[in-house]
């Protein structure tokens, strides 16, 4: 049973890398399931650690300026500023930077410190520190200057005990050995350190939490020898970049293997996971054909698809997605479906057909916020019982948190998705220039009578000897054709003559008038 689950749900990764940009496709079932895209220009900053110095501190701020190397200081406040107990452990309760020593009485100008980056540099703004270091890992995150073990509040109550209980064994025990290895070698200890199980740990083995624990003190530990080497305002730790956040987040056990079509990184993913997660090595492969690696299963159509506006069904129905700042709707559509035998029936079959392909799209666009679902109006109860279960069955699927509510009064289902990182459209493209992300433009019709109300406009104020308008060939076709009694009507009352003048280069709604 578990062969057949695992064979149905087989994985394969391919990366296609290039100098600028690096693009990950996760496929199952020949079908593209999610689509990852990171450009070089556009890495940030967040998660990075630094060894900063001190440059400035304010104590009207309750803040400092710390140097950690970039062209501008980043910026360190009160409430990130982590405090130590007397024995110089763990964390004290911060209540927004309220009830905490004053920062002056914590740091210094001239102080090193360790600190991490939590939010990137904006405008004229630098980036916003914080002394409290955390290691993202696969299902954990390491907190090495804590001393407890936390469990995400997603895991279900029940379940938060024994994986405590767990976890506290699998963290001494990885602690021990390593401090029992300093001792060998006559380096200090490291300290316990504390650990957040992250949602997609609640169904982990030991050996999988293990590895990930020992992967996250291998990092500390190589983080402690570089800032003891190095001078102050140098980079300890870059955050992962996507080649190696698909080997800690992407593979599972189903992922029979990852494909990279470039020698260079394939090289360096190999150390990565002969270092951090050596069960992974014999599944990186090199990819070495002729056909470019997303020509294998047709993703350059697949993401050319996850930007449009239509999801056409199998059976003939379609979705409509229509993505704004404040939430993601789906409206579910027949279409040419009709294939069942009544209309009940066609109307059942195409909502079961659209919650399987809302939850791979949900995926393939990394859609977060709040997502609305308009499924077609169901009669029967049974249906929409049915339509919800097959929803929740395929978002099962998804790595990224998902809640999904019931029909509400006006037959609409509410969800919301993690938002984890920008969404593909909001990566890929930009707000059209013309309609300015409208989606739809001013017919000429409405163009021409906009002008004709503008030059009214001008004439009462300025008295020019004439007025030229510069418009589109379609707009000026209209105004000497279907509106040119209309606009002789004006040049006759406004008592100046109106020439016109067509310029193919300007957008469909663009128009100058010049005052002659």
């Amino acid at each position: 049973m578990d062969d057949k689950k695992s064979s149905a749900n087989a994985q394969e990764i391919l990366v296609n890398w290039s100098p600028q940009e690096v693009r990950v496709a996760v496929v199952e079932s020949a079908a593209v399931q999610e689509l990852h895209i990171e450009r070089t220009q556009e890495r940030g900053l967040v998660g990075n650690i630094y060894l900063g110095k001190v440059s400035r501190v304010l104590p009207g701020m309750q803040s400092a300026f710390i140097d950690i190397g970039l062209d501008r200081a980043a910026f360190l406040h009160v409430a990130d500023v982590m405090p130590r107990t007397a024995e110089g452990g763990g964390a004290v309760s911060r209540n927004g930077g309220q009830g905490l020593p004053p920062i002056e009485k914590q740091i210094f100008e001239g102080q090193t410190l360790l600190v991490q980056v939590i939010k990137d540099p904006i405008g004229t703004k630098g980036a916003r520190l914080s002394t409290q270091i955390s290691i993202a890992g696969r299902m954990l995150v390491f907190l090495p200057q804590d001393d407890h073990i936390g469990i995400s509040q997603k895991i279900a109550p029940e379940m938060r005990d024994a994986l405590r209980d767990r976890m506290t064994v699998l963290a001494r025990d990885a602690f021990d050995a390593e401090v029992k290895l300093a001792q060998q070698q006559g380096d200090k200890p490291p300290s316990a350190g504390g650990f957040i199980l992250r949602t997609n740990a609640e169904d982990a083995s030991d050996a999988e939490l293990a590895e990930d624990i020992a992967y996250l003190r291998a990092a500390w530990a190589r983080i402690r020898k570089d800032a003891l080497r190095l001078p102050p305002k140098n980079l300890l730790r870059r955050d992962l970049d996507l080649l190696e956040r698909v080997l800690r987040d992407l593979v599972s056990d189903q992922t029979q293997s990852i494909r990279i079509d470039s020698r260079e990184q394939h090289a360096r993913m190999l150390v990565f996971a002969q270092e951090f997660m050596p069960t992974v090595v014999e599944r990186i492969q090199h990819y070495k054909g002729e056909r470019p690696i997303f020509d294998l299963f047709s993703i350059e159509d697949e993401l050319a698809k996850a930007l449009g506006r239509r999801v056409d069904l199998k059976s003939g129905g379609y979705l409509i997605v229509d993505q704004t700042e404040a939430l993601t709707t789906f409206d579910v559509n027949t279409g040419g479906y009709v294939g069942a035998r009544n209309f009940d029936e066609t109307v059942f079959k195409t909502n079961l057909e659209a919650a399987h392909a809302i939850a791979r799209q949900l995926r393939l666009r990394n859609l977060g916020g709040i997502v609305i679902v308009d499924f077609i109006d169901m009669v029967k109860p049974e249906h929409q019982q049915a339509v919800l279960v097959e929803l929740r069955r395929q978002l099962e699927r998804d790595r990224v948190k998902t809640s999904v509510s019931g029909f509400s009064s006006l037959g609409l289902v509410e969800m919301t998705r993690k938002r984890t990182r920008e969404s593909l459209a909001h990566m890929l493209c930009e707000p059209c220039p013309v309609c300015q992300g409208v989606g739809e433009v001013k017919t000429a019709r409405t163009v021409a009578y906009d002008i004709l109300r503008e030059i009214l406009r001008e004439a009462r104020q300025f008295n020019p000897q004439e007025f030229r308008v510069i418009a589109t060939p379609t707009v000026i076709e209209l105004l000497l054709d279907d509106e040119q009694q209309y606009l002789a009507g004006l040049s006759e009352f406004i008592g100046k003559p109106i020439s016109l003048q067509s310029e193919s280069a300007m957008g469909p709604v663009a128009y100058d008038i010049i005052l002659r």
